[in-house]
């Protein structure tokens, strides 16, 4: 896989999109959400990018520029606060979202 060259908004915007996109519908409160952290121009380049990617790539897009950035166990955990923001954005914490919160706890503490 080629060099992610994201900025940390656009590493954001990906992960939440991503996160948003756990129970395969993405609302506008998740949007604002999103929005909330990131600028719109931001948010509709990397929407565009989600949009054309699999999970497999998306997944792969991640990690790379978690580590690009060097992201740290505070910045993790930041960045799961920010997704739990997300999922609570809507006012319903499903089992999709759960098992997502889940997976990216797991996913980001192994780098």
């Amino acid at each position: 896989m080629n060099r992610v060259d994201w900025t940390r908004d656009e590493l954001v915007a990906y992960i939440l999109l991503f996160a948003a996109n756990s129970d395969f519908k993405e609302n506008n409160r998740e949007r604002n959400s999103i929005l909330s952290k990131v600028d719109v121009y931001t948010f509709q380049e990397i929407h565009d990018e989600f949009d054309n990617d699999n999970d497999y790539q998306g997944i792969q897009k991640i990690l790379s520029s978690l580590k690009q950035h060097n992201y740290d166990k505070n910045d993790v955990d930041l960045l799961l606060s920010d997704i739990k923001t997300l999922f609570f954005s809507d006012g319903d914490f499903n089992i999709n979202e759960q098992i997502m919160l889940q997976c990216l706890n797991r996913l980001f503490k192994a780098m």
